[in-house]
């Protein structure tokens, strides 16, 4: 089928790929609508691996996702032929024992959409596990739905930082991830966001989300925006969700005394931790990879409107411009934040 292919770093072709998908009895064949750009698709591009997940083979990009399904397995019941759905694109084994636990997000089996040697989802259809497979609501559009998987992200961040009603909350970096970060912590009970950004397009759009205080590092120093918000005593949790290494490293400054930081950024690099000074607060430090069990929450706020990612959607491409929706991704403007490209 027609499918956006990286041939290898830096090359990107919109050609014709076998793959073999036989519909299992607990799966369905979706027919895609809408996927979303992410920046780990951007970085596959541009450098060829993240980490230890190198590509080695040409490869379908694409996680994001939503379409309509046009075939069910034999033994799938709660879907049918019709459904407008989205996908969560992280398939674990089973048997594992981190599933099995409940953790499957950290199942090292996990066959992930886009992942080295895992094709993802831009092409007309998928084979998916119906298990994985989430029916959207009848006000939620395609656009919306495919931004579930990031929302799932900062769910999953906002609820390892055990946020409750009240808390004054900083998001560091105000970036796709950064931004359904701030929506999330706001759902979640927060009083008060501080989103911290060097470009200020991306920190007006944060603003116009709800309470939230916008620090533009250029000439602002975010541990004293915080101490002026809090009467100097500190944020209850810092969120740091740019991967910058030099904010990974600050994030205990804007931190009160027993609050929680959890990282959802990956630095390019190891970062200077200061233990120190995360041990004289008695920070509690929680990590995010990935989600886990987050798409009915996601699906169930966006329905009810407490959480309204359409401001995020900034760039629509077609299919047939694919290759251009990555370069511009890759040197996307200040104003924008999440390009999708609808088939």
């Amino acid at each position: 089928m027609r499918s956006l292919v990286l041939e290898e770093k830096n090359r990107l072709a919109l050609r014709s790929i076998e793959i073999d998908e036989p519909l299992g009895p607990h799966d369905v064949r979706i027919d895609i609508h809408t996927v979303g750009i992410c920046g780990s698709d951007v970085h596959y591009f541009l450098h060829g691996s993240i980490g230890p997940f190198v590509v080695k083979a040409p490869m379908v990009l694409g996680h994001e996702a939503s379409g309509t399904i046009s075939e069910v397995g034999e033994l799938v019941t709660h879907l049918s032929p019709g459904d407008r759905v989205c996908m969560e694109p992280g398939i674990p084994d089973p048997n594992s024992r981190a599933t099995r636990l409940g953790i499957y997000n950290l199942d090292p089996a996990v066959r992930f959409w886009a992942t080295p040697p895992v094709h993802g989802c831009l092409r007309p259809s998928v084979v998916h596990p119906a298990a994985f497979t989430f029916r959207v609501p009848d006000n939620i559009t395609f656009a919306e739905a495919a931004m579930v998987e990031p929302l799932a992200v900062g769910l999953h961040a906002a609820t390892k930082a055990a946020i409750e009603p009240g808390d004054v909350a900083v998001v560091m970096g105000a970036g796709p991830i950064g931004l359904v970060t701030v929506m999330s912590a706001l759902a979640a009970g927060a009083s008060t966001v501080v989103v911290s950004d060097v470009q200020q397009p991306k920190l007006d759009i944060a603003r116009a989300l709800g309470a939230v205080v916008a620090v533009d590092l250029t000439h602002q120093d975010l541990a004293s925006v915080v101490a002026e918000v809090t009467d100097g005593w500190g944020a209850d949790v810092v969120l740091e969700a740019s991967g910058n290494a030099r904010a990974a490293e600050s994030a205990f400054d804007p931190l009160r005394p027993g609050g929680r930081v959890v990282y959802i950024g990956m630095p390019g690099a190891p970062i200077a931790y200061d233990v120190v000074k995360a041990s004289v607060k008695e920070a509690r430090v929680e990590h995010v990879f990935r989600y886990a069990h987050m798409y009915p929450r996601a699906l169930a706020l966006m329905a009810s409107r407490k959480i309204d990612v359409r401001p995020l959607i900034t760039d629509v491409f077609g299919f047939e411009d694919s290759v251009q929706a990555f370069h511009f991704a890759a040197n996307m403007p200040s104003g924008s934040v999440k390009a999708q490209i609808v088939l």
